[in-house]
């Protein structure tokens, strides 16, 4: 492609594509440099407790293996600042899974053979890892994830509540929820002299080269990490795991490069994961259905080695105008892995119920869903009472309902009979904040007419590469095959994480500015180039974090057809559809890919996915994809996604909002009210798999294979 009309905004191949597709694009695991070594760790098998003894002697006869690290042998090293990173260096125990040994040998199948060979002692102690409502631990954190307050309140939601003309009180429950990227966590580690370079499948390599200089106590520049390419994170990889200090300690102890790329049953333990929550709605509403007052509570758990609070009731705090808001976060320390991001954290629970509760509320006034969300659309932010840059949702909802054919829907659950089968169709609402971060970049132009931005941003699957050097072309007045574009390399400088929807705001601004100072430079330039080229810096500290005035934020409109079979129970997602105000598109091709992505990733936290703990061992009773589910082809009907043409120039150089989330956040409501309007049935617990469901059917007086027209009121 040539020319300025193929930069920003058009619908650009990713740059990586035929490099994957090939089987070139090498992963972190697949870096065979001489002389590697494997390693694999050991995982706890109890809740909690300590270690009173490993027993080693059989792991190191057998052939190939090397080395068997513990806490009593590892390398040592100053404490983390992240306590999940706090692996071997101490007998303590805190959840199981927790990592207690690692065997290094000369290949993958010696480390894993070493790994079984260990024998390990402990002390066990009592342990709590079930997370319940009103439980005696629970309490009410300073700050949830982000650093939002834990608990808002404006106006009097108990009055409010006592005067509307409708109310609803519902409680929700979003079970464990596991990422599950396609590459596992995985690092290789090398030492030269003092000198630490790592490939690591990481969301973000400047935050591991920070932990890693602190830990190893290296000077920042004698630490090189690099993430070439990295095979999806939803989040899990987003700081440094276990994974990347585990290798770093077995490379130094052995001498060797060392890979360690964790079993996939090993990640829901060390990774992180979405924590449960349990949702307390009420609404109260007056006959027009203009809400009165909005209250969300959600109870959530952490691990007790590090508090991360699911911020789930902040949606609540943006959605909808309400003259009363109150919204509340608890948590409850407990003896489980520590939770961690996972697409779209809070706001994806959080909005599933939040929306679900709409749903119930209009049915209860007979109110259309669509328009009761548009009779509370807000002026400003109703926490915050700032100004919106930019809010489409109105319009996301009016075009989603024509896209869908919503007009003409019978309100009646459970109209749509055909055999044993019963259709519904859902809607939902969705939004995501609009986040940016400081981020270095060059920009450099060389003898012959190309370019070269270098910028370290992380390529997890969206086409980062692609986009920024879009940016870079429409910054520069001319086409993408000009500019080359290095990414994933802590070397370049420094640069936020791939990571809540900020990676291409963030890295794209400081690309823009470096290509403007770069055209300025070389207005000034007269003669053919040197050798080296010219370049230009930019470092949008000060500008890119600089506090705004307006609250930002993207939204959209999910709208999904569901089939539920009466008498197996199984449901079937025929169609979705979300329409999404993010901005300006910066190349439609990769921003469809995420929508879409996000959407059936939320079909999956809607009807398959459930990461339950085993209360009587204490550890996530389906680790693994044969039996944690998530969609396949054969799960995902007809899956749509569209956007309102929306300029908002006071977000950054590019006018873009993030879209790596988005996407998720109302989906898995859009299905669940699909199925309420199937079949007259309200289902308050994710997720809505065939025995669920068939037990809801039956509880309300659905015989298999048996049909009905079902009162809304009734059951709604």
């Amino acid at each position: 492609m040539t020319g300025t009309e193929t930069a920003l905004g058009a619908p650009v191949e990713r740059r990586e594509g035929p490099e994957k597709v090939t089987g070139t694009a090498r992963y972190a695991a697949e870096h065979h440099v001489p002389g590697r070594a494997h390693a694999r760790p050991v995982p706890a098998a109890i809740a909690r407790g300590r270690v009173v003894g490993v027993d080693t002697a059989a792991a190191l006869a057998l052939p190939g293996v090397l080395a068997v690290l513990t806490h009593e042998n590892a390398p040592r090293s100053a404490e983390p600042d992240d306590p999940v990173l706090a692996v071997l260096r101490g007998p303590r125990v805190p959840h199981r899974g927790w990592p207690v040994a690692l065997v290094v040998g000369e290949t993958p199948e010696a480390a894993r053979e070493g790994a079984a060979a260990v024998r390990v002692a402990y002390e066990a102690d009592s342990f709590d890892v079930t997370l319940a409502e009103g439980h005696r631990d629970a309490v009410v954190p300073e700050t949830a994830n982000g650093g939002y307050p834990a608990v808002t309140a404006h106006g009097d939601t108990g009055a409010g509540l006592a005067a509307a003309a409708a109310r609803i009180d519902v409680e929700y429950r979003v079970p464990p929820l596991h990422n599950h990227p396609m590459e596992p966590h995985a690092t290789t580690a090398r030492w030269d002299g003092d000198a630490l370079t790592v490939h690591t499948s990481s969301q973000g390599t400047t935050a591991v080269r920070r932990e890693l200089a602190r830990m190893f106590a290296l000077p920042p520049d004698r630490v090189r990490v690099l993430a070439e390419h990295v095979g999806g994170g939803f989040g899990s990889k987003g700081t440094p795991r276990p994974d990347v200090v585990l290798a770093v300690m077995a490379a130094r102890h052995t001498g060797r490069p060392v890979t360690v790329a964790l079993p996939r049953r090993c990640l829901p333990s060390v990774v992180g994961h979405r924590a449960p929550t349990l949702h307390r709605l009420r609404l109260g509403a007056d006959v027009e259905g203009r809400i009165t007052a909005l209250v969300h509570e959600v109870t959530t758990h952490t691990s007790r080695i590090k508090e991360f609070v699911e911020q789930a009731a902040v949606p609540a705090r943006v959605m909808y105008r309400a003259p009363a808001l109150r919204t509340v976060h608890r948590v409850v320390p407990l003896d489980v892995p520590t939770p961690s991001w996972m697409r779209a954290p809070g706001e994806c629970p959080g909005m599933y119920a939040l929306e679900s509760a709409m749903d119930e509320l209009a049915v209860r006034l007979g109110v259309d869903p669509v328009e009761l969300r548009i009779r509370n659309e807000p002026d400003t932010e109703p926490d915050s009472g700032r100004p919106f840059s930019s809010r489409h949702l109105v319009e996301c909802l009016r075009e989603g309902a024509r896209r869908f054919g919503w007009t003409g829907r019978d309100p009646r659950p459970g109209t749509r009979a055909a055999g044993s089968l019963l259709t519904g169709t859902g809607v939902a609402a969705a939004t995501y904040p609009v986040l940016v971060a400081p981020c270095a970049a060059t920009a450099r132009a060389l003898p012959g007419g190309d370019f070269l931005v270098r910028v370290n941003a992380t390529d997890i699957g969206t086409g980062a590469r692609t986009v920024c050097a879009q940016i870079a072309a429409e910054a520069l007045g001319v086409g993408p095959d000009r500019v080359a574009v290095e990414i994933a390399d802590s070397d370049i400088g420094f640069a936020p994480v791939a990571g809540g929807s900020a990676g291409t705001a963030s890295w794209g601004w400081a690309v823009h500015e470096a290509c403007g100072r770069l055209i300025e430079r070389l207005a000034g330039t007269a003669g053919p180039l040197p050798e080296e080229g010219v370049g230009a810096a930019a470092d949008t500290t000060g500008t890119a974090d600089a506090e705004s005035p307006f609250a930002r934020h993207a939204f959209g409109a999910h709208f999904a057809e569901t089939s539920v079979d009466t008498v197996t129970g199984e449901v079937r997602v025929t169609r979705m559809l979300g329409v999404f105000a993010a901005g300006r598109i910066l190349n439609p091709r990769t921003a469809r890919s995420q929508f879409i992505g996000g959407m059936t990733m939320g079909l999956g936290m809607a009807l398959t996915e459930d990461g339950p703990v085993d209360p009587a061992f204490g550890d996530f009773a389906r680790p693994d994809l044969a039996s944690y589910h998530v969609p396949v082809h054969a799960d995902v009907g007809s899956v749509e996604a569209y956007w309102v043409d929306e300029r908002d120039d006071r977000l950054n150089p590019m006018g873009g909002k993030g879209i790596g989330e988005i996407g998720i956040v109302g989906a898995a409501a859009a299905v669940g009210n699909a199925v309420h309007h199937a079949t007259g049935v309200r289902f308050r617990e994710l997720p809505l798999t065939p025995d669920r469901v068939l037990t809801g059917l039956l509880d309300h007086g659905h015989p298999p294979g048996t049909l009905g027209v079902r009162s809304p009121r009734r059951n709604g």
